[in-house]
């Protein structure tokens, strides 16, 4: 997971965290139309979510940066009988949106895991 981002302009530098874009990117993907939740990624996460007893932002989603552009992974849990493969081109497309809207990168991949299905 990256901890600081530095971007700059003619205007000037802009620090962004790591946190920031991992809460972002989870906002955007609880929204989606078929998703129940976000699955933990790592261990570490797991054990935040099991020690809190509740989900954070930033849970199952984790981002690197490759040269200027950024790299997104996310786990997320489904809804049963829903076209996965919808779902997730939702995602895909949705976190790309949003992200090149809030600090203007460009996202050269984005990694959708399904991680369960479950019914309502």
């Amino acid at each position: 997971m990256i901890r600081l981002l530095k971007l700059e302009n003619h205007l000037g530098t802009t620090t962004i965290t790591g946190e920031y874009f991992a809460g972002l990117v989870g906002n955007v993907v609880s929204d989606c139309y078929g998703v129940i939740g976000i699955a933990a990624s790592t261990p570490v996460q797991g054990i935040k979510r099991f020690l809190s007893g509740k989900s954070t932002p930033d849970q199952g989603v984790r981002i690197k940066t490759i040269g200027d552009k950024l790299v997104i992974d996310i786990h997320i849990v489904v809804l049963y009988g829903i076209n996965v493969s919808a779902i997730v081109k939702s995602i895909i497309n949705k976190v790309r949106y949003a992200v090149s809207q809030a600090v203007g990168m460009q996202v050269a991949k984005i990694n959708v895991y399904v991680d369960g299905m479950a019914a309502e």
